[in-house]
């Protein structure tokens, strides 16, 4: 005898973790028909080594406030503890599932693996998957033809509504019931985390203090690694989450936009958002950079792992002010403004003289807002191994006169140095015997001495990679990579 299941779409929930404007939700909506809302914590996931406990704090928060938003309808996200093929696998127990809707992800390998079979798994049990663009990005492209028009026509479209019909969204009784075939997955967080708080409540809050003050100090503050702090948006965890979509996002800016005295701030504000798109893009079109450089005449470039030389600066100990003072308020905090990123990649890479994969890891277990598709186009851009890019070492010293000139983020978040003059906090290393014994401060002992000399490195580094931009290879993959990336409209 056969039993007839009901009917459940499900709505799995990635790096989308909101209901308005989430074209994967209002696909399953408009059907109709019953719908459960669905985030899976995949070991694959879990065990990998891109991602820390900060950022599945980050999800369960982001969970918990949709929580808050789903009681009015009597439902919830269904939490779970398990890999995508197992999870639905335990559904079509209970229910008959025909379609799954989710967005497309530009993720890590094993995210796209994961993908591959998902797929098969959807074949073999007559399931559809739906996938929709997400953020502009578009799946398939073989170059850059028409996808500034594509692109436009995506920012273009008015923010999706949430409005499931009434009763539509799986009843709270029944999930409760799917929660005892699973293992469902604890949503607790610490109360004492310095991080961003994850969800789109906070999110918004973000966005609106940004746009109704914030803003104006944009330009002015965006490199300054403290006053970026608060001078730059702050939303990019939001948006890497899916919290906020880059969509509403630009809406609201272009709206202010129109009204504002102050609209060049708002002009930069836009244009980075269009630029995370591209930026994605490259790397859902390039999906190998992940491991080796996207110009393969660079990977002929071989440098030596320095295990000495990667715990000082994933520490904060290389004796140069300004990046320890980066890398430990990037530790702590999980930010940091976009120059200081560029600024320590640049030291690992080139004054280091260390591979960018060796920087890839901590980098993205530190950044709150961790997005594959910004971290290793950019990763590879600091690093110089484009091929396509101006080449830029950061000088330190420089930058920290430049963009910290009080030493007032140094001093912050390295306390050695605090007590010191300006100057000194800047360049310990230039103190005299008798200036370190009037400052009650010993070099090498209250802060490292710098761990290599920065003019040598930097000349080796500049020579290597000017010469290694002529040769054969790296010019015929220059030339390829601008054919396929460069906006051709």
């Amino acid at each position: 005898m056969t039993i007839n299941k009901p009917l459940l779409h499900i709505v799995w929930l990635k790096r989308d973790l909101r209901l308005e404007d989430n074209e994967a939700i209002t696909n399953a909506l408009i059907t109709g028909e019953r719908t459960l809302l669905l985030y899976a914590f995949e070991t694959i996931l879990l065990e990998d080594n891109h991602y820390s406990e900060r950022h599945w704090n980050f999800i369960r928060e982001s969970i918990k406030d949709l929580n808050e938003r789903l009681k009015p309808f009597n439902s919830k996200i269904l939490a779970v503890k398990a890999d995508i093929i197992s999870v639905i696998n335990q559904l079509m127990s209970k229910y008959t599932i025909r379609n799954v809707y989710s967005h497309q992800e530009t993720g890590i390998l094993v995210t796209y693996n994961r993908d591959k079979s998902f797929k098969r798994f959807c074949k073999n049990n007559l399931i559809t998957w739906h996938e929709n663009i997400h953020n502009g990005v578009q799946r398939g492209l073989k170059n850059r033809e028409q996808w500034n028009q594509k692109c436009n026509e995506y920012f273009e479209i008015e923010p999706l509504l949430f409005s499931p019909s009434e009763n539509q969204l799986l009843h709270n009784t029944k999930i409760k019931e799917l929660e005892g075939l699973l293992r469902v997955a604890s949503l607790s967080t610490p109360d004492d985390a310095v991080f961003q708080k994850g969800g789109r409540s906070t999110g918004v809050k973000y966005l609106e203090s940004f746009l109704t003050k914030r803003y104006v100090n944009y330009m002015f503050h965006i490199s300054k690694p403290e006053l970026a702090r608060k001078g730059c948006s702050r939303i990019s965890p939001y948006i890497a989450w899916g919290n906020l979509s880059i969509r509403e996002v630009y809406h609201k800016a272009y709206l202010l936009k129109k009204t504002s005295s102050n609209k060049k701030p708002l002009e930069a504000f836009m244009s980075r958002l269009r630029w995370q798109a591209h930026f994605i893009q490259k790397f859902e079109m390039e999906h190998t950079m992940e491991n080796e450089s996207v110009n393969k005449g660079f990977q002929k470039l071989k440098k030596e792992i320095s295990g000495y030389y990667q715990i000082a600066w994933e520490t904060g100990q290389t004796g140069y002010p300004l990046v320890d003072a980066c890398m430990r308020c990037l530790n702590e905090t999980g930010y940091l403004n976009f120059r200081m990123r560029a600024l320590v990649v640049s030291f690992l890479t080139h004054n280091l003289w260390q591979p960018w994969q060796a920087a890839s890891q901590h980098l993205s277990k530190m950044f709150l807002d961790f997005e594959p598709g910004i971290h290793f186009p950019q990763l590879q851009m600091q690093a110089g191994e484009t091929g396509t890019n101006m080449l830029r070492i950061y000088n330190p010293i420089k930058n920290s006169l430049e963009h910290d000139p009080d030493a007032a983020f140094i001093k912050k978040w390295v306390p050695e140095l605090k007590d010191l003059d300006i100057p000194f906090a800047h360049e310990p290393y230039l103190m005299t015997q008798m200036e370190q014994q009037f400052n009650d401060f010993q070099l090498g002992k209250d802060y490292p001495r710098p761990i290599v000399n920065m003019e040598i490195t930097r000349k080796k580094a500049s020579d290597t990679l000017w010469n290694l931009r002529k040769n054969k290879k790296v010019r015929e993959e220059s030339q390829r990579i601008l054919k396929k990336h460069t906006l051709r409209d």
